[in-house]
């Protein structure tokens, strides 16, 4: 399986650094967010910054599975919104010197920061609102053959696998991939009910599924918390299991798992992949 892990997670200081974990941890990909990893904007950017990360990261063997330019797309500062669609489309065209077609984001919230549940945010005029962001967004990674990777979350505009899969049959494009991120729908009312809605988002997304997120929880004082991987709730003999029957080759990045964690998840994920094969 291809396992990677979101970059500034593993709170390296420089492209080498970051090699040398992912090849520590035994981790192929990553999830990379520029600013979180490296301190700089994409736009901020020299050529040579760009050739220094790739031959570090090439050196180590590890691939960027993806570009992270989450933004929020409904944010009520214009101005704000503006500059953050501009700095996703640079991302889109230089997904390419960075050895990928992917770029991803979230769908946001009426709630500014931090990006919580708002009641607007389940509305259909909601959903029409980020779907055209979303389609001009598409259009753009269509003049440079990159990609949109779309997360939902309950707490955002695209708060179920049923209007993710609408947003793709919506915005009919090859360039409109989905990263799915299970935790992200969870809450503490479903939360049993986590391997149905996993396999919902399997049977309505399968074709499109570029990107699975790995996260575990606990339920502590009335709310979901995370936890590192198989430390938690999580079923992860089963989801493995639908992975391999249904999307073998989408990349499994670890989010927000960090410090010892990192060691004990990766652990506990070598032993699905091994089940597994």
């Amino acid at each position: 399986m291809k396992i990677g892990i979101r970059g500034h997670d593993l709170k390296a200081n420089n492209p080498k650094e970051l090699g040398e974990l992912c090849n520590f941890y035994e981790f192929n990909y990553l999830q990379l967010v520029l600013k979180k990893s490296f301190g700089k904007n994409i736009e901020d950017l020299k050529p040579a910054d760009i050739n220094d990360i790739i031959f570090h990261l090439s050196k180590s063997k590890v691939k960027i599975a993806m570009l992270g330019a989450y933004f929020n797309p409904v944010h009520s500062n214009l101005s704000f919104r503006e500059t953050n669609i501009a700095r996703f489309k640079r991302h889109l065209e230089l997904a390419g010197r960075f050895g990928t077609i992917y770029v991803g984001t979230e769908t946001g919230s009426y709630q500014d920061e931090p990006w919580t549940y708002h009641p607007r945010n389940h509305l259909e005029e909601s959903y029409l609102e980020v779907r055209e962001i979303i389609r001009d967004l598409v259009h753009h990674a269509e003049h440079f053959d990159s990609c949109v990777l779309i997360e939902g979350a309950y707490n955002h505009l695209i708060y179920k696998p049923e209007l993710l899969k609408r947003l793709i049959d919506d915005i009919p494009s090859k360039n409109l991939r989905v990263t799915v991120d299970l935790f992200n729908y969870l809450n503490i009312e479903n939360y049993q009910e986590h391997r149905k809605i996993f396999e919902t988002s399997l049977k309505l997304l399968e074709d499109k599924i570029s990107v699975i997120h790995l996260k575990d929880f606990v339920v502590l004082d009335g709310a979901l918390k995370q936890v590192g991987l198989g430390q938690g709730l999580m079923d992860y003999p089963h989801l493995f299991r639908k992975i391999k029957e249904n999307v073998p080759e989408a990349v499994l990045i670890f989010e927000g798992v960090t410090g010892e964690d990192i060691e004990i998840s990766r652990q506990y994920i070598k032993k699905m992949e091994e089940i597994n094969e």
